[in-house]
């Protein structure tokens, strides 16, 4: 039987670009999502007449995007409109410790100097050589290839490249790396909080993750309508390929038949038969038997210890005074390895929160609205323990207060009213995302071997593919996006293999096998 109808189970972004790229090729496709609407992470909070990002907030690596949408002979730009923003980020440390960050590294040296002297403006030259060398060395070898092992990143990069492999420092810690070029702490911090894009402590987190400041470097695009957009625009295009979408119902096994991935079973108790099932979950659902016995043993067990970071949110309409916000700022608290020790260690909130803040109604060259109000989602890092032992109301207010009296202390002056504002905690978004405990990052990329212990696009159940951004390469919209490429891109060359060994009819008068 040729494998060419194909069940997806969740439309998040692997889901969603696995589904499309699938359908591109002739491969009968059902997405099937127990939420009402796709996205996954890639989500909404709804307050009132406006809607907010709540989910990711940042679009970098615009390319992976145009190459998802050309394979299927379509134009990013007839689906999307980006534009790319001037100021990175916004990092405070207190009412006059202001830097931004600009794509132009000059520009950035420049205002590094300003905060921090001229000797840190060239150690910030040094640091962005090292990250684009870092990117450019991971990025085929590992970043687009479908789960490397060692080995495998080893032969990737060939003869020549195994200086540079060795150069980007992978035993080494990411606060460890950024130590040796940058003495003033605050850059040292701010740098170090890239780690915290895949879930992780920067003190645990390996150097290579310097290769973020690089990304971010090439490109940050704002999303007119919002990041959910991009959900959006997958799903009319995959449609468009002949992708059938079926939400608000709830996959209760993937079944399992002469050892193969046969299909799924959903709670109404309908069956739906298949080829091949792609789970777009987090992976820790399938060892959990969130989607049947047969495939709990599709992947490595997961540890508990190993889950990333989960988070606190605040998502409202409300109006801003005092610190001039951009797009994306951020607010740093005082002492960095008390915040993760707390998360990480202590399992608990922490008790001086580093604070995220998206100011989602500013662009580059327009301040707020003349009305005064605002959209405005914070974030701060929390433990994922939403499924054992879920904090408290008092917890909650406590963090919450801590919260907000660092933006004060900064400058930052925000009036919400407390019934019109969307809080989401750890248990949240364990009811969102099954088994994980609210992490919302897969595995912590905590170790040098942490990279290469998440699963890949094929699992140990044939059949059976994996994509999101608990799978290989590892979190974030682009990645993510990228895991579903190589979801879809394993079971088409399964498929290839299939069709070529197919067992056939052979003429003569002798019955053979």
């Amino acid at each position: 039987m040729n494998p060419e109808r194909v069940v997806v189970v969740g439309a998040g972004m692997g889901g969603l670009v696995a589904a499309l790229e699938l359908a591109a090729q002739g491969v009968d496709v059902t997405v099937v999502e127990r939420a009402p609407t796709p996205g996954g992470k890639l989500r909404q909070s709804v307050i009132g007449q406006s809607r907010l990002d709540a989910g990711p907030t940042v679009f970098t690596m615009r390319w992976v995007f145009e190459d998802i949408f050309s394979s299927v002979n379509a134009s990013l730009d007839d689906y999307l409109s980006l534009s790319p923003v001037e100021v990175l980020a916004r990092h405070a440390w207190g009412p006059d410790q202001r830097l931004d960050l600009y794509p132009d590294v000059d520009r950035s040296a420049d205002a590094i100097g300003e905060l921090a002297g001229a000797a840190e403006a060239q150690r910030y030259k040094a640091f962005c050589a090292r990250a684009q060398n870092i990117y450019e060395t991971l990025e085929g070898p590992f970043i687009r290839a479908a789960r490397p092992g060692v080995l495998d990143l080893v032969r990737g990069v060939g003869v020549r490249g195994l200086g540079d492999l060795w150069r980007i420092q992978p035993f080494n810690t990411l606060w460890g790396a950024l130590g040796k070029y940058f003495k003033d702490p605050r850059l040292r911090q701010l740098f170090g909080r890239y780690a915290t894009y895949c879930g992780s402590s920067p003190f645990s987190a390996p150097a290579t993750l310097m290769l973020v400041a690089h990304v971010e470097r090439e490109g940050v695009w704002l999303v007119d309508g919002g990041m959910y957009r991009i959900a959006e625009a997958l799903t009319a295009l995959g449609g468009d390929r002949g992708v059938t979408y079926r939400y608000g119902e709830e996959v209760a096994e993937v079944m399992v038949a002469g050892g193969k991935a046969a299909g799924v079973r959903l709670t109404s108790g309908e069956r739906i038969k298949a080829d091949a099932v792609v789970v777009n979950a987090d992976a820790g659902a399938l060892q959990a038997g969130r989607l049947g016995a047969g495939v709990e043993r599709a992947i490595a067990p997961i540890p508990r210890s190993a889950r990333s970071l989960s988070a606190m949110t605040w998502a409202f309409v409300g109006e801003v005074e005092g610190f001039p916000l951009a797009r994306h700022s951020v607010f740093f608290s005082d002492d960095y390895a008390a915040e993760f020790d707390d998360i990480f260690k202590r399992n608990r909130l922490p008790e001086r929160p580093t604070v995220y803040v998206c100011a989602q109604d500013r662009t580059d060259d327009a301040g707020p609205d003349p009305s005064g109000a605002e959209r405005i989602f914070c974030l701060v890092n929390a433990p994922p323990r939403g499924d054992e032992k879920p904090f408290d109301a008092s917890e909650i207010e406590q963090c919450q207060s801590r919260t907000f009296q660092l933006l004060e202390r900064c400058g930052l002056h925000l009036c919400r009213q407390p019934e019109s504002t969307v809080v989401t905690t750890p248990v949240e978004f364990e009811n969102l995302f099954p088994t994980t405990g609210g992490a919302i990052y897969g595995r912590a990329s905590h170790g040098w071997m942490a990279s290469f212990q998440r699963p890949g696009s094929r699992s140990r159940v044939p059949g059976l593919y994996l994509a999101g951004g608990s799978v290989h390469p590892g979190p974030g919209v682009a990645m993510a996006a990228l895991s579903g490429r190589q979801a879809a891109a394993s079971l088409l060359s399964d498929l290839v293999s299939t069709k070529r060994s197919r067992p056939v009819a052979t003429s003569g008068g002798m019955s053979t096998a």
